[in-house]
């Protein structure tokens, strides 16, 4: 296990693959600031990275309050200074046939799309200043195509992706480090909600390790499992009809109002 990050900030820490970067990275002589919105879920990360010898800071936080997460990050950063930060958190909707309702939607986008830019912005105004930092935006395999079953979640994490993407270069003279997080069907609260079929379904602690080594590593896409990434690139080459019969048979994504895991 690698040493390099002694402060590392967390959102949607209470389930799924926050919950398992957590517990992976938690050890003597690393702080963790782990948030989410479930104390009690949240309680039991904490318990366990603790245990681990890690000196953890839990806290149950809204991310699509702009001013909360501005005096957040910045508070976490004076108590030890952020060498990485995973903007995790994240929401899924649409249930049965009935899709995202409008609302839904909205609030898809608030957590998903506003939440990360209200994570990182105050985590890069901090790293920039010193030269160095690391920063982490956890997109999806579902961030590659529009599905019917799920446009508002499929569009926020295009959006993170190609926001990371371009972050990545613009921040690299800076010394601060940017990768997009793409990962397939998780464990989760949100995956166990799924009533279809989940190809190469993975449980979350497989899929933090993988995380950490393409963090370690610095890859700017960290995207699997390898399996999907070879699909997403055949449906890349695949003429537009055929993606659309192909997507309009994907089962609709059931609701899930927590943190995820899914990818």
């Amino acid at each position: 296990m690698s040493f390099q990050y002694d402060a590392i900030l967390i959102t949607g820490a209470s389930s799924g693959i926050g919950a398992a970067l957590a517990r992976h990275f938690a050890r003597t002589g690393v702080t963790l600031f782990i948030s989410g919105r479930n104390q009690t879920r949240l309680q039991l990360v904490e318990n366990d990275c603790r245990a681990a010898g890690a000196n953890v800071y839990a806290d149950v936080l809204d991310v699509t309050s702009r001013e909360t997460m501005d005096a957040y990050v910045t508070h976490c950063d004076e108590i030890a200074q952020l060498s990485l930060v995973i903007a995790n958190a994240g929401i899924s909707a649409g249930t049965g046939g009935l899709g995202e309702s409008p609302e839904q939607v909205r609030d898809i986008f608030a957590t998903n799309v506003a939440g990360v830019l209200n994570t990182i912005d105050p985590a890069i105004k901090v790293m920039r200043a010193r030269r160095r930092g690391q920063v982490a935006l956890v997109a999806s395999q579902a961030s590659w195509r529009g599905l019917p079953s799920a446009p508002a979640y499929c569009a926020s994490k295009a959006a993170i992706r190609v926001y990371g993407e371009g972050l990545r270069g613009a921040l690299a003279p800076d010394g601060v480090k940017v990768n997009v997080i793409c990962p397939g069907f998780v464990k989760s609260r949100i995956t166990d909600a799924n009533d279809f079929p989940m190809p190469f379904f993975m449980q979350a602690d497989k899929a933090a390790k993988k995380i950490v080594r393409g963090l370690e590593r610095n890859k700017g896409m960290i995207a699997f499992p390898w399996q999907m990434n070879l699909i997403i690139g055949m449906l890349k080459m695949t003429p537009q009809w055929l993606m659309d019969l192909a997507a309009s048979r994907i089962p609709k994504k059931t609701s899930s109002p927590d943190s995820h895991g899914e990818h």
